[in-house]
């Protein structure tokens, strides 16, 4: 039986900024969370059925691929173009912060490779527990993660870096996804936008 269930709505936002298509992508973890929770109850009711494999696959395509892309954006390009914009100053609190959110990363990277291997077993229509207790314990972290990023790490993003630093951070996030330097198109989107459209109809 089909089950379609809402999610928030992510905007459509693009490269020329970065800090609100970084927002955006909390919205679709947010979303994926909320799939995995759903996908409990539903496989203990009626097992790896053909909605759950969606379900299953759609997930595991994000956070293979969206979600390490967005981890990517801060490491490699947000957090050094932070520290680099605070040269001469006093950045300890600054390097505790971005320290803190990539070890978090880490532990989140882990917590999913958990799930992930029961998830390629459900999309495969295998009969196969996924445990309570480690989605929601995925989730929750996620959602700190996501309070403190929100909370701390954009803001002063937002604060500190000038138009052009984050132009600069927008084209690495592009080049990471396309390979090009070329505006994106605005009216398609991110190409992380456009696949939270298409597994927006999962579970």
């Amino acid at each position: 039986m089909d089950i379609t269930l809402p999610g928030h709505s992510a905007p459509a936002v693009g490269f020329e900024v970065p800090l609100e298509m970084l927002a955006a992508c909390h919205l679709r973890v947010q979303d994926q969370c909320s799939t995995l929770l759903r996908l409990v109850p539903h496989i203990a009711a009626h097992g790896p059925d053909r909605p759950a494999q969606e379900a299953a696959t759609a997930v595991m395509r994000y956070f293979d691929t969206s979600a390490r892309h967005h981890h990517d954006d801060e490491e490699r390009d947000l957090f050094p173009a932070l520290i680099e914009s605070m040269a001469g100053s006093d950045a300890v609190c600054l390097r505790d912060l971005t320290g803190a959110l990539t070890a978090e990363h880490r532990e989140l990277e882990a917590g999913w490779q958990t799930l992930r291997a029961v998830l390629v077993q459900v999309a495969a229509g295998q009969t196969v527990l996924l445990a309570p207790d480690d989605v929601s314990g995925f989730a929750q972290r996620y959602q700190r993660h996501i309070a403190r990023e929100e909370s701390e790490l954009l803001p002063m993003a937002r604060r500190l870096l000038s138009d052009a630093e984050l132009d600069r951070v927008g084209l690495a996030m592009r080049m990471r996804r396309t390979g090009s330097r070329a505006p994106a198109n605005p009216s398609a989107g991110s190409p992380d936008h456009s696949q939270r459209s298409a597994n927006g109809s999962t579970l």
